[in-house]
Parts: structure tokens; sequence; C-alpha cells
């Protein structure tokens, strides 16, 4: 949908009327993700959404459609469809005709994704509710409605958790947003890129956070000097490994508050220059490991290095809430576990302690 955006706000700001196709879930081998998107209008095509098993097929209901309509295209048990999917996979296309009066936030939407301002769009897909009802969901408002309250409130929870990590899917509901139920079918399209995990320090601790990282949705990274431990082979979850010097690599990015740094090397020489630079980024979390003793001499070593204390009181160390963990793996969950809490608010005590709604206002 982001690559078809600039030709379809073109269309839309001259008060064009044209059909857009989106694959909202797949099933088995499916060529494009969902979200993959692809507009008509008249004979001009931008997008698509199966690299051209099913484009031919797809153009020609865009092109006339009136209403929106969820459409399938695969192989059943049963027989096979007269146009389907060479990889043998299933994919469900939402096709629904666009137009100022029937989307009118799509400008908004289009500032938002332009400004790198993260945005979803949550839309009925199937159920009892309005089929292309929409509800356009920023971290912090929203616009639109599904037709019901409660609805809305559920799938906004639902919509900023995946905006968070930058997660695009399918979720399902009651008709009037029960968890418990699945017979309504809502498709939410996050456009925000998944932050970023930093992990400095090749070690085996750094494996089970990298691992534990890219499960919650980040894009993570693993940088350390030493290109005996630094290898892709050690780290297979990790999206990047990266043999450099950590405060060099890291001077280099881009950070962001959405960024998490998590400082694991347990070696002044390493660690001291990195916290430097890591507690003077925008970075949302920085983090180090290392016994308390450890934390005290750090400290020690970045006021010597001329930090403040608003800075030194960014660094989370020893990283991680204590949930007793002894393995490289429940270390692992710690810091996700500390991680979620300041996403959100959470007070890091057992729900059975707390009362009210469990889930926070945003």
């Amino acid at each position: 949908m982001r690559d078809v955006l600039p030709e379809i706000m073109r269309w839309w700001e001259a008060g064009l009327r044209f059909g857009l196709a989106t694959v909202v879930s797949t099933f088995s081998s499916a060529p494009r993700p969902p979200g993959a998107a692809m507009a008509v209008r008249g004979d001009e095509v931008v997008g698509s959404v199966s690299g051209g098993c099913v484009e031919g097929a797809v153009f020609e209901l865009a092109a006339e459609i009136d209403t929106p309509v969820l459409q399938r295209y695969g192989v059943s048990d049963d027989d096979a469809f007269s146009v389907g999917l060479t990889c043998g996979g299933i994919i469900d296309i939402l096709v629904e005709p666009i137009s100022i009066e029937s989307y009118p936030e799509l400008g908004e939407i289009f500032t938002s994704v332009k400004g790198h301002e993260p945005v979803a769009v949550a839309t009925i897909v199937a159920g009892p509710g309005v089929m292309g009802a929409r509800r356009v969901i920023w971290p912090d408002r929203a616009s639109g409605s599904l037709g019901v309250e409660r609805l809305d409130e559920a799938v906004d929870d639902d919509a900023r958790g995946m905006l968070a990590q930058g997660l695009t899917g399918m979720r399902h509901y009651g008709g009037h947003g029960e968890r418990r139920l699945d017979d309504l079918s809502v498709f939410v399209q996050s456009f925000a890129p998944p932050p970023r995990m930093l992990v400095f320090g090749a070690i085996d601790f750094a494996a089970a956070v990298a691992r534990m990282g890219k499960f919650l949705g980040y894009h993570v990274t693993v940088c350390d000097a030493r290109p005996v431990f630094a290898t892709a082979k050690r780290f297979p979850e990790a999206d990047e490994v990266v043999v450099r010097w950590p405060h060099d690599y890291l001077a280099s990015l881009q950070v962001d508050e959405r960024t998490v740094i998590c400082v694991l090397t347990h070696d002044p020489k390493f660690d001291v220059p990195l916290l430097e630079v890591a507690l003077r980024t925008s970075a949302g979390y920085v983090g180090a490991m290392g016994s308390r003793r450890t934390h005290e001499d750090r400290l020690a070593r970045l006021r010597e290095a001329g930090l403040t204390e608003a800075e030194l009181s960014r660094l989370r160390s020893p990283i991680g809430l204590d949930l007793g963990a002894r393995t490289p793996e429940e270390t692992a969950v710690s810091v996700m576990a500390e991680l979620i809490q300041l996403r959100w608010g959470g007070s890091g005590r057992p729900l059975s302690e707390t009362g009210g709604r469990i889930h926070g206002e945003v």
C-alpha cells in the first residue's frame, strides 16, 4: 500500500474514482504479504497483489467495483478456481471503490506517512459488521467508526499494539468487540516500520535477546567488534549482524524514540564509549547488563567522560525486570518484560494484585 500511495493520491486529489485491491490474509505459499495493494482506474494500474498470478482477474473486478467485496484466489480442497496461484497458496483480497467521498481520511493518512507519523487503518472485511467500514488510528487519536463503540475501543487497543511493532494483519472479534468471539474480521494495516533493537555484544545472552526481540516484532541488529563472534550463523534470528566498534556503529545510525539499545558487552572498553553515544541519542530505551558493582563502576567512568546526571538517569542497569532470571533465555524474558512495561506504562506488578482496566488508557 505504501508503494501505491503517491499515485492514488494524485487520483484522489483530482476527485477521481478508482478501485483498490488489498491483500488482507494469506495461506500457504502466497506470493505477496498482507498489505500488498493494487489500484485500478480505467486502463491505469499501479501496484501488485500476486506478482502476476491473479492480476488480470483482480484488475477486472477492481475496474467495475461498486461496493466492497472480499475475494479469495487459490485452490480449495474440492476443486481449483478458474483463476489460481501457481505457488499453490491462497490469498484473500479486499476490493473496494475509493473516492474523496468514500475515503475522506486518505489525505490525512498520506500526510502522516510522508511525515513518518505512525498510523493504522482498520477495515471490516467479513462478518456481521458493515463491509468496508473503516477506522483510522494514530497513537494519540482516531477517526471514523466501525459501527459499534465497544468494537472501536477493542480495535484501537489492538491496532496501537500492532502499530508499535509495525505489524499488519487480521484480527477477529464479536460483533460488539468481544475478544472471545471470531465472527467479525477486521484487517489492520500499519504504516510504520518495525522499531529497531540494537544488541551490542556477541554473547549467548545476546542471542537470546535477539531471538525474543524478533519475536516481539523488532528489527534486530547484533553488533560486535570481534569478527570471530559476530557471525550470522551464531545469530540466525537477527536481521543484521555487524562487525564494527559498537560506539562507531551507533554514531553512524539515525536513532528515534522507538529504538531499543541493549548493551551486553561486559567490557568497559566497549560499553563505556558506547553508552556515551547511546545516552545522548533519542533512543526510547538504553539498558546495560552487569552486576550492581559493575553498574556503579560504569557510572563513575561515564561521569568522568562528562555525562550529566540527567543523561545517566536514562540508563536501565542492571537491565530488565526483577524476575529472578538466571539463564540467557530467562534474562531475555526479563528484558522484554521491561520493554513492554515501559511501552504501555504497566506497573510491573502481578495482575492479580491490581484492579480496574487491564489495558490502560492510551
